[in-house]
C-alpha cells in the first residue's frame, strides 16, 4: 500500500467508471428531440484515436436505412461549432460513413443525417482535429468537409437548398445512447455541459428582479465556465444554502458562483459570519474565513485586497476556505456569508458544515481533491530575516556592516564609502587579506546648472537589525533638493537601495547620476549591459532598451567584485529565456528618463568609473524621483571543492535511474519532468507514491534525489486549475489561447500556451505560461517544505529561474529547514542571443547564486569557441562563489577541468573516467589553485595555455588546457618547493583517462604537446615511472580492405544515399570522399565488408559542416540492422550511438583531420579517435555481445541518430566535409 493520501492519481474530481445520468428540473426546452435530451443521456469515457477528437456521441440504429436522423443535444461549451467537422463512424468496422450531412448545428444541438448500412452502433465525432504534436503545438480542428454522394443528397432532399424545407425532420431517428470523452481528463461533465438559452430564460423568469444570482457549489464540482451556466445549475438552481462535509483539522474549501444578471456586479464583497457548533460555540471566527478572490498575501508577505467586478452575463467563481479546528466536535456547524455588490441588495448564503471522521493531521494536504492547499496561496513561509546557511550573522560596527567575507562602510549619504572582500584569490576561504573594491565613495550626484549638489547629511539611523539583515536610513539636503537613502543589507552580501530625490521647489537638473569608482586592479573583468563576460573593455557606453533583457552590470575580479542592478519602485522579475518579450522589464522611469538615461564605464588613472546617468529633466515643486538599485558584493560565498568533487550528478527523465546511477558512481540524481515519475511539468503531486519509492531507493544507495520543479509554466493537470483561473490573470499570463485541444476546449481563452509533452499513458501534459510573481509562488514555497518532509525530497533542479531573489531566499530557507541535506542546482541555456534578448545568464541569475549549490551552464555555450576570460566569468561560476558543470555537446573536458568542471552523466555526458581519476588521486583532499591566482605554482608561459593546480601533500594534479588556434608545446614552470616535491625526483605522469587522454610521461622541463582545444591532467609526484608504450589500435592486425579514394569515381562497391530535400552531394575528389549537404541532412556511402573484420578506421575532416547528430563519421552495420557509429559534432566533441541515446564525449578541434577507429575485440568493441595519430582518446566501450558476429557493411558520411537515411525538419546550412583513408583490418596470421 502507498502512503495515506499520496497514491498516484489522475486529477479528476469525479469517477467516470460508470455512466452518470444528468437530471433536469423543470420542463425540457420546446425544441428538445424525442430521441432523448441531456435529461436522460449518460456521460462516460471511451477509447479511440486522438485525431478523431476528444468527444463523441454513441448512437444506436434499430434497422438499416438509406437515411436517418440523429438529433444530438450535445450542449457544447466550445465556440464556432459550425466551423468544425462532424464525422459519423460505423462502430463495427471503424470506417467513416461517407453519406452524411449536418442539417443544423449550434452549441446546444446538432442534427446529423446519415446512411446506416446496417443496424447497430454508430459514433458521431464532433470535434476531430490535428493535434499538432510538438513542444509548442496548436491543435487545428478539421473544417466541415462534404463527403456525401450527390445522388444520395438528391434522393433524400439533403442538398443545401433542400435543408430549409425541413423534410429531413421526417426521417426515422437514431437514438443517442451516451456522450463520451476520449479520456476522463477530457470530459466536460458536469460543469462544462452548458444550459440552453431557453433554460436560462426560464431560470431568470423564476428569479426575476435580482441583480445577481448565487450558486453555492461543492469543491467536487469546480466552476469552469465564465460565459455559460452549466446544466447542473438548472437542476440545483440558485440557492441561499450550502451544505458540505469536513473532517476535524481540515482546511475546508468551497465555492460560491456569482452570475451577474442586471448589469455588472461591481466591487463584489463577501462578509463572513462566525461558524458555530450545535451548542453555539464559535468554531471558526468570521475572520478565519478567507475568500481567495478578494484578499490574501502577495509573494513578499504583504496584505493584498482585490477589486472584483463581474461583467453582465458572466459567471465568477469565488473560492472560500476555513480551518476546521483539530478538536472540532462532530456534528453540524452553521454559519453564513453575505455577498454584496455596489448598488445591489446583499444576498446571504447559509453554511451547514457537517464535521465527522478522523482528525486530518495535515489539514488535508495529502489528498489533492480536498483543495486544502489553496491556503498555501496566502502563505508567508520563509518571509523573515533569519540566517540561511552558510552565511553568518550580519554585524554592525558604527557605519560598517559585515557579512561573510565582505565589509561595507557606508558614507554620510547612505551609499558605500568602502567595500572590502576577504575571499582568497581562489575563493575557497573567506579569511584572506582584505581587498578594497572601491577607489573612493559611491556618490549620487544631482547636477544643476549651478553645479553638483553639495549634500549635508544627518546622522544615519539604524532602523532594524536581525541576524540576516540590517536596515539603515540616511537623509541629506542641498538647497531645495532632499536626498533620502534607505538600504537593506543582507547576510548574503546583497544591499537594496531606495534613493529618493525630492525637490522642495522647481529645479532644473542637468543630470542625476550614480558614480561608482573601482580600483583598476579589481575591475579586471566585466559582464552585462551588452557585453559578454570577460576582460573589461577600455570603455562601455550603454543605453536602455526594453527589447533587451539588460539592467545590470558586474565588474570585478575572481575574489572581489560588485554587481550593480538598476531598478524602479515597481520592479518585478521579468520573464526569462525565450519568454522575455511576453513580460519584459519594467523600464524604471527615474533611471530611463524617456530614453535619456544610460551607463558608461570609463578608465580614469588608477580608477575605473561606473557612471549611471539619468540625463536632464525638470523637477516640479514637491516632485520625487525614486532611484532603486541593488548592489551584490562577490563572491557571495566560498567555493567548496571537496563537496563539489563528491556531488556527482546523474540526470534522468525515466524511472530506472537509481541502479544505473549508483553503478556509475553518481551521488546525486536529478529527475527531469516528462517521464513516468515526474510527468507533469512543475506539478509533482500526482505520482507521489512512485516518487517516494524512487527517493527511498536513492537514499538506500546513499544518493540524494532531486527533481525538476520550477514556475515558468504550469501543467494543465494542476488540480487547483479552476480555482487559479478564477483569480483572473494573477496566476496565468493573459494570451491568445491555442496549444493542445484540451486547452482550447477547457480554458478556451485568456491564456498563453507553453511547453507540451506527450506522455506514455496517452495524456498530454499541456502547460500554461504563468504570469510572473504571484501568490502561486507562495504555494510553491509551501509545497517544497511539504515535499521535503513528506517524501524526503533532497532539493531542486532548476531549469532557469522564474522568480526573483526574494522567492529564492524563501525556497532555500524552507528546503533547508525541512531537510538540511537539500541542494539546489541551476541550469541555464545561454541567453546571450536575439531570442532571449541578450542577457548574460550568470549576470541574470547572480542575485540567486547565494542560495544555489551548483551551476550547469548550459545549452548554447560555445565551449570551443570562447576565450578563457569568458569561461572564467560566464561559465565557471568561480567569481561568484560557485562551481559547476558543462552541458552543450558534453562540453570541453580539458578546458573544463581548469575550472573544476566536467559534464554530467546521463544527459549527453560521461564523466565516469574523470571521476575514477579524482578518486585515485584523492581530489577531495586537495586545494584548488587556479591559473588566475598569483599563488598558482604552475605557469605555462603562454596566455592561451592555462594551468590550474590541485595540490595535496606529496602529489599535485595539474590541469592544462589550450586556447591556442594551432598545436603548441609548452614547458611548465613549476614551483616544486610550493608543492613540497623534489624536482630531481618528480615526474609528470598522464594516466589513462578514457575519452580524455592516453598514458604519457613527461620529465620536468620537457615540452608538453597540446592540440587546439585539448589539454592534459598531469599527476606530479616523486613515484618512479617508466615511459608507457605508444598505443597502436591495430596491433596484431593486418589490412584486408583499403580504399584511398584515388581517382574521380567511387569504387562500384559503394552505394550512395543522399537527401533530396537538402540537395546533398557526394563525390570523390583528390583522394577523399567529399560531401556537401545541410548540417542536419543525410549523405553517406555504404559498402560490404569481408568476413573476419577486427577494426575499421578512416580519417574525417568536418571542415565547414555544422552537423551535430548528423555530423560526418564512421559506422558499422550488421545484417540484422544493428549499427554502431562514431561521428564528429560541430560543438567540438564526438558522438557514439547505436546502443540507445547518443553519447557525447571527447573533444575535437574544428576543421582538423581526425582518425576514427572502431575496434572489435573478443569481448568488447572499443571506439577511439585521434587528431595527431599518436594520442588516442577512448570514446566508448561496448560489450561485444551487443553486436555479435561480423559486421556486414561499413558506412561513411552523414546520417541521423539511429543511422537512418532521414533529415531533420530543419536541414540547416549547407557545409562541406571530407573522408579519406578507409582501412579495414583482420586478424594477423600470428594470432
Amino acid at each position: 500500500m502507498g502512503m495515506p493520501g499520496l497514491a498516484d492519481r489522475r486529477p479528476v474530481a469525479v469517477s467516470f467508471a460508470a455512466f452518470i445520468l444528468i437530471g433536469v428540473l423543470g420542463s425540457s426546452p420546446a425544441w428538445a428531440a424525442e430521441s432523448g435530451s441531456a435529461a436522460d443521456i449518460p456521460y462516460g469515457v471511451g477509447k479511440w484515436d486522438e485525431p478523431l477528437g476528444n468527444h463523441r456521441a454513441r448512437l444506436v440504429v434499430d434497422a438499416a436505412a438509406p437515411a436517418l436522423r440523429a438529433s444530438i443535444e450535445w450542449r457544447r461549451c466550445d465556440p464556432d461549432v459550425e466551423k468544425k467537422d462532424v464525422l459519423v463512424v460505423d462502430a463495427r468496422n471503424g470506417k467513416p460513413v461517407a453519406n452524411r450531412v449536418v442539417a443544423a448545428i449550434n452549441r446546444e444541438r446538432g442534427e446529423v443525417v446519415f446512411q446506416a448500412s446496417t443496424a447497430g452502433e454508430y459514433y458521431v465525432y464532433y470535434m476531430p482535429c490535428n493535434p499538432g504534436r510538438s513542444a509548442f503545438p496548436t491543435a487545428r480542428y478539421n473544417p466541415p468537409k462534404e463527403t456525401a454522394a450527390a445522388d444520395w443528397l438528391a434522393a433524400n432532399r439533403l442538398r443545401q437548398g433542400d435543408l430549409p424545407a425541413g423534410e429531413w425532420k421526417k426521417l426515422p431517428q437514431a437514438k443517442v445512447l451516451a456522450f463520451q470523452a476520449r479520456t476522463d481528463f477530457d470530459s466536460v461533465y458536469p460543469m462544462e455541459v452548458i444550459a440552453t438559452a431557453q433554460e436560462i430564460r426560464d431560470l431568470l423568469a423564476r428569479h426575476g428582479g435580482k441583480a445577481f444570482l448565487l450558486f453555492p457549489e461543492d469543491r467536487r464540482f469546480p466552476i469552469r465556465m465564465t460565459d455559460d451556466l452549466p446544466l447542473r445549475w438548472m437542476r440545483t438552481g440558485p440557492a441561499g444554502r450550502f451544505a458540505g462535509k469536513a473532517q476535524p483539522g481540515e482546511y475546508y474549501v468551497f465555492q460560491v458562483g456569482l452570475y451577474a444578471v442586471k448589469g455588472p456586479a461591481k466591487r463584489v464583497a463577501i462578509r463572513p459570519g462566525d461558524v458555530v457548533d450545535a451548542g453555539g460555540k464559535v468554531v471558526v471566527p468570521a475572520g478565519g474565513i478567507t475568500c481567495f478572490n478578494l484578499a490574501g498575501r502577495d509573494w513578499l508577505g504583504r496584505p493584498m485586497q482585490m477589486d472584483l467586478t463581474v461583467p453582465e452575463g458572466k459567471v465568477q467563481a469565488m473560492w472560500l476556505g476555513m480551518q476546521i479546528p483539530p478538536d472540532a466536535s462532530a456534528g453540524l456547524h452553521r454559519g453564513e456569508v453575505t455577498v454584496s455588490a455596489e448598488g445591489a441588495p446583499p444576498a446571504k448564503v447559509s453554511l451547514e458544515i457537517e464535521v465527522a471522521g478522523e482528525q486530518l493531521p495535515d489539514c488535508g494536504d495529502g489528498e489533492l481533491w480536498r483543495l486544502s492547499r489553496l491556503r498555501w496561496l496566502n502563505s508567508d513561509l520563509g518571509v523573515d530575516d533569519e540566517l540561511v546557511p552558510p552565511f553568518t550573522a550580519v554585524t554592525v560596527n558604527g557605519d560598517e556592516v559585515g557579512v561573510l567575507g565582505r565589509r561595507i562602510r557606508f558614507g554620510e549619504t547612505g551609499l558605500p564609502a568602502s567595500i572590502v572582500s576577504t575571499f582568497a584569490a581562489t575563493p575557497d576561504r573567506a579569511d584572506a587579506p582584505s581587498r578594497e573594491i572601491l577607489n573612493g565613495p559611491v556618490a549620487f550626484v544631482a547636477q544643476t546648472p549651478a553645479g553638483a549638489a553639495q549634500w549635508k547629511s544627518q546622522p544615519a539611523k539604524l532602523l532594524r537589525q536581525a541576524p540576516g539583515a540590517v536596515y539603515r536610513q540616511s537623509d541629506s539636503q542641498a538647497g531645495p533638493l532632499r536626498l533620502s537613502c534607505w538600504s537593506k543589507t543582507e547576510c548574503d552580501g546583497y544591499t537594496n537601495f531606495r534613493i529618493k530625490l525630492t525637490a522642495d521647489t522647481a529645479v532644473t537638473l542637468t543630470d542625476a547620476r550614480l558614480e561608482i569608482p573601482f580600483h583598476r586592479d579589481v575591475a579586471r573583468y566585466l559582464m552585462g549591459m551588452g557585453r559578454k563576460g570577460g576582460l573589461r573593455p577600455e570603455k562601455l557606453n550603454w543605453k536602455w532598451d526594453r527589447n533587451k533583457h539588460q539592467d545590470a552590470v558586474w565588474i570585478g575580479d575572481v575574489n572581489a567584485g560588485l554587481q550593480v542592478k538598476l531598478k524602479g519602485p515597481a520592479y518585478t522579475w521579468p520573464n526569462v529565456n525565450i519568454h522575455y518579450r511576453a513580460r519584459p522589464l519594467d523600464m524604471p522611469d527615474a533611471w530611463v528618463n524617456g530614453g535619456k538615461g544610460g551607463c558608461d564605464v570609463i578608465e580614469n588613472g588608477d580608477s575605473v568609473l561606473l557612471r549611471v546617468y539619468a540625463g536632464p529633466r525638470e523637477l516640479q515643486a514637491g516632485q520625487t524621483l525614486e532611484f532603486h538599485l541593488g548592489l551584490l558584493v562577490t563572491p557571495v560565498k566560498s567555493i567548496r571543492p571537496a563537496e563539489h568533487w563528491a556531488a556527482r550528478y546523474y540526470h534522468t527523465g525515466g524511472d530506472s535511474s537509481v541502479d544505473a546511477a549508483a553503478a556509475a558512481g553518481a551521488t546525486v540524481i536529478n529527475l527531469h519532468q516528462g517521464g513516468r515519475l515526474n510527468p507533469y511539468i512543475n506539478y509533482p503531486f500526482l505520482t507521489l507514491d512512485s516518487l517516494k519509492k524512487w527517493i527511498d531507493a536513492a537514499h538506500a544507495k546513499g544518493m540524494r534525489a532531486k527533481i525538476y520543479y520550477t514556475l515558468r509554466e504550469l501543467s494543465n493537470h494542476v488540480v487547483e486549475l479552476p480555482a487559479l483561473r478564477s483569480l483572473g490573470n494573477e496566476i496565468y499570463s493573459d494570451g491568445p489561447g491555442g496549444g493542445s485541444a484540451w486547452l482550447m476546449e477547457h480554458l478556451r481563452t485568456h491564456y498563453k500556451s507553453a511547453w507540451h509533452e506527450w506522455l506514455p499513458n496517452g495524456y498530454i501534459d499541456a502547460s500554461i505560461a504563468t504570469a510572473g510573481l504571484s501568490r502561486w509562488h507562495n504555494y510553491y514555497v509551501e509545497s517544497l517544505g511539504w515535499l521535503a518532509r513528506t517524501i524526503g525530497l533532497d532539493g531542486l533542479y532548476l531549469d532557469d529561474i522564474g522568480y526573483d531573489r526574494e522567492i529564492m531566499k524563501r525556497v532555500r530557507k524552507v528546503l533547508l529547514r525541512a531537510n538540511p541535506r537539500s541542494m539546489i542546482d541551476v541550469h541555464s541555456w545561454n541567453h546571450y542571443n536575439g531570442r532571449a534578448c541578450f542577457a548574460n545568464s550568470a549576470n541574470l541569475f547572480m542575485e540567486h547564486m547565494p542560495y544555489v549549490d551548483r551551476l550547469w551552464l548550459g545549452e548554447g555555450f560555445n565551449y570551443n569557441g570562447e576565450p578563457s576570460d569568458y569561461w572564467l566569468v560566464e561559465i565557471s561560476g568561480l567569481p561568484f562563489g560557485l562551481m559547476g558543470e558543462m552541458l552543450q555537446g558534453g562540453g570541453n573536458p580539458w578546458r573544463g577541468m581548469v575550472y573544476g568542471m566536467t559534464n554530467r552523466l546521463g544527459w549527453g555526458g560521461n564523466p565516469k573516467a574523470l571521476w575514477k581519476l579524482w578518486d585515485e588521486f584523492g581530489l577531495g583532499e586537495s586545494r584548488m589553485i587556479g591559473y588566475w591566482d598569483p599563488a598558482c605554482p604552475v605557469r605555462t608561459g603562454r596566455p592561451d595555455v592555462l594551468a590550474t593546480a590541485y595540490v595535496r601533500k606529496g602529489r599535485t594534479l595539474i590541469s592544462i588546457a589550450s586556447w591556442a588556434p594551432q598545436p603548441v608545446q609548452v614547458k611548465l614552470d613549476i614551483d616544486f618547493k610550493a608543492l613540497g616535491l623534489d624536482p630531481a625526483k618528480a615526474h609528470l605522469y598522464a594516466p589513462v583517462v578514457n575519452g580524455f587522454q592516453g598514458e604519457s610521461l613527461f620529465q620536468p622541463g620537457q615540452a608538453v604537446p597540446l592540440a587546439p582545444g585539448k589539454g592534459w591532467l598531469l599527476w606530479v609526484d616523486e613515484q618512479a615511472r617508466s615511459q608507457p608504450p605508444a598505443i597502436d589500435p591495430f596491433a596484431d592486425q593486418k589490412v584486408i580492405l583499403e580504399d584511398r579514394f584515388a581517382g574521380t569515381k567511387l569504387d562500384e562497391a559503394w552505394s550512395v544515399s543522399l537527401s533530396a530535400k537538402a540537395s546533398a552531394k557526394l563525390a570523390q575528389e583528390k583522394g577523399a570522399m567529399v560531401i556537401s549537404a545541410g548540417a542536419n541532412s543525410y549523405a553517406y556511402a555504404e559498402r560490404p565488408l569481408p568476413p573476419g573484420v577486427r577494426a575499421v578506421t578512416c580519417r574525417v575532416n568536418q571542415a565547414s559542416d555544422e552537423g551535430k547528430s548528423w555530423g560526418p563519421g564512421l559506422a558499422l552495420v550488421w545484417k540484422d540492422g544493428r549499427a554502431l557509429r562514431v561521428n564528429l559534432r560541430v560543438e567540438g566533441c564526438f558522438g557514439v550511438d547505436g546502443t540507445g541515446r547518443q553519447i557525447m564525449t571527447g573533444s575535437a578541434a574544428p576543421a582538423t583531420w581526425t582518425d576514427l577507429v572502431i575496434r572489435l575485440d573478443d569481448k568488447e568493441i572499443i571506439v577511439l579517435a585521434s587528431q595527431d595519430s599518436r594520442t588516442w582518446q577512448e570514446l566508448a566501450r561496448v560489450p561485444r555481445s551487443a553486436f555479435a558476429g561480423d559486421p556486414a557493411a561499413v558506412r561513411l558520411g552523414k546520417m541521423s541518430l539511429g543511422l537512418k537515411a532521414q533529415d531533420h525538419s530543419v536541414p540547416g546550412p549547407t557545409g562541406r566535409c571530407e573522408i579519406k583513408d578507409l582501412r579495414v583490418f583482420g586478424a594477423s596470421s600470428r594470432r
